[in-house]
């Protein structure tokens, strides 16, 4: 079985692995929307590049954005590390067949799904949704993805 830690798509806060294969499944741990280098949480527009805040829905109202930043950026942020992930391991986000989705308030599903339309704008993965009462490391934390994948290994003739 391989698996990875690598920092691509950032190093695990924990002794743990990013991802795991097992024979064709990939399976990835939970993310989260953490700077690896800082320890921050992202959670604001300026986290993201510039024309993913524009796809984001960034208004430039202060009272808009300071309410829905978090949810968006943060979305976006795991959504973009599971496909970094994927893309490691051999695959790509078509190749996720099914996510495990924890938020610690469900009111923030809407914006997030209107995030995981982008990163999957054909078939969705099966999906699990779960309302937590908190997570690692920091209250900021609003939303943790796992993922598994389905990649077949190369095959020598």
């Amino acid at each position: 079985m391989a698996n990875a830690t690598t920092p691509q798509a950032g190093q695990p806060l924990a002794r743990y692995a990013s991802w795991r294969r097992a024979g064709d499944f990939v399976y990835m741990s939970g993310v989260i929307a953490v700077d690896p280098a800082s320890g921050r949480v992202l959670q604001r527009f300026e986290d993201v590049p510039d024309a993913v805040r524009r796809g984001l829905g960034q208004t430039g109202e202060l009272s808009v954005d300071v309410f829905q930043a978090p949810v968006l950026v943060q979305s976006w942020v795991v959504l973009d590390r599971i496909r970094q992930l994927a893309e490691e391991a051999g695959g790509a986000m078509a190749d996720v067949v099914k996510l495990v989705q924890y938020f610690t308030d469900l009111r923030d599903y809407p914006l997030y799904n209107r995030v995981r339309r982008d990163f999957f704008p054909d078939a969705p993965p099966v999906s699990t949704v779960v309302e937590v009462s908190g997570m690692l490391p920091s209250r900021d934390v609003r939303i943790e993805v796992e993922a598994t994948a389905y990649i077949p290994r190369l095959r020598e003739p």
